[in-house]
């Protein structure tokens, strides 16, 4: 059974939701009515329940179009800005609906009953306009207070979430990242380098240092430059390049690194999937290429599955995914086609 959140109440696409904004809208005017101690008819009853039901489906319809995609990964100055010109465009928008919607509203029901239409605005804006602009500011500003609360919770619990898959995250890097078949077949190569070349052991040494240091300062890590990521990745690539000579290639057509950020140890994870699951031979090598393209780096490789696939329980690519989601709210995205693998992280500024 699914939970009942606020994502789902406010997905105009589900059928409950609706039903909800119409509960609301009922207790809405029955609490009114009550704390002005004001004798209202049945009908009356059916007409502000359905006047305020929608306002209610359009308040949020113009929320979700003005609030989606909101970036909190800005400066403090930068989000109460955003914020603040988003409110105003919302209460400037939701007024103007509200109107229509009101007045539409006095049109329909002077024509259903037959009354005498000349006077409807006339007589809106000379003895009601006040009124009514007072109560529609109340109740979008009741709203925005709720909305704010509500998110306010839903980020806490986020945080919480995040720092038990940040917790999950560590230990699994400690496990797997620094793998002992990775941490063995580089042993092996470099005790063969010793005797035969002195020069690129020395080499080896190096960048096999600088790996298992990067992964273990920035495991605990939500968010490391680019540019330190995409060096640790030229790491990790020279030892399988000096282990696998010209079975892989790797590109990276990256210009502005220094302005991103990602997440740590992502792009490693992509590189030793692509690897792991694809052959590679001098005729035939395993291309890898790393870019940036609407706000995402892509890891891309060709597809050269092996005649017998490696059991694979996916959990390196499953958690990194859970924790794109986490970190930065966005998905990460995995296609799969005739000829290449791609997979698309989110970057943060």
């Amino acid at each position: 059974m699914k939970t009942l959140n606020l994502e789902t109440i406010l997905d105009q696409r589900r059928l409950y939701s609706h039903l909800v904004y119409l509960l609301i809208s009922l207790l809405a005017v029955i609490f009114s009515t009550f704390t002005n101690n004001s004798s209202v008819l049945f009908q009356d009853y059916i007409e502000f329940t359905l006047l305020v039901f929608s306002y209610l489906e359009a308040f949020i319809f113009i929320a979700r179009k003005i609030f989606i995609n909101f970036s909190t990964d800005t400066t403090s100055k930068e989000f109460l800005q955003n914020i603040l010109f988003r409110l105003l465009i919302f209460y400037i928008t939701c007024f103007v609906a509200a109107l229509i919607i009101f007045i539409s509203f006095r049109y329909f029901y002077h024509w259903i009953y037959n009354l005498n239409t000349s006077n409807i605005l006339s007589d809106f804006f000379y003895y009601e306009f006040n009124s009514w602009f007072k109560s529609i500011i109340k109740g979008l500003s009741f709203g925005v207070v709720i909305f704010l609360v509500i998110q306010w919770i839903e980020a806490l619990k986020r945080e919480r979430k995040l720092k038990e898959e940040s917790l999950i995250f560590q230990n699994e890097t400690l496990k797997n990242q620094i793998n002992p078949h990775f941490l063995f077949n580089s042993l092996n190569t470099l005790s063969s380098l010793i005797s035969t070349q002195p020069e690129v052991a020395e080499i080896f040494i190096s960048r096999l240092s600088s790996i298992y240091r990067y992964i273990i300062e920035n495991s605990k890590k939500d968010k490391v430059p680019l540019q330190a990521e995409l060096e640790f990745i030229n790491n990790y690539f020279d030892l399988h390049k000096i282990r696998d000579e010209e079975k892989i290639a790797l590109t990276i057509n990256i210009s502005n690194a220094e302005s991103y950020m990602i997440l740590p140890i992502s792009l490693q994870i992509l590189v030793e999937n692509a690897i792991k699951h694809n052959m590679a031979t001098r005729e035939n090598p395993l291309k890898i290429s790393i870019y940036i393209e609407n706000q995402q780096i892509i890891v891309k490789n060709n597809l050269q599955k092996m005649a017998v696939q490696l059991q694979s329980t996916k959990t390196g690519l499953k958690n990194l995914s859970e924790r794109v989601k986490l970190i930065t709210g966005k998905s990460l995205i995995v296609e799969e086609t005739t000829a290449d693998f791609i997979v698309k992280i989110p970057l943060l500024l």
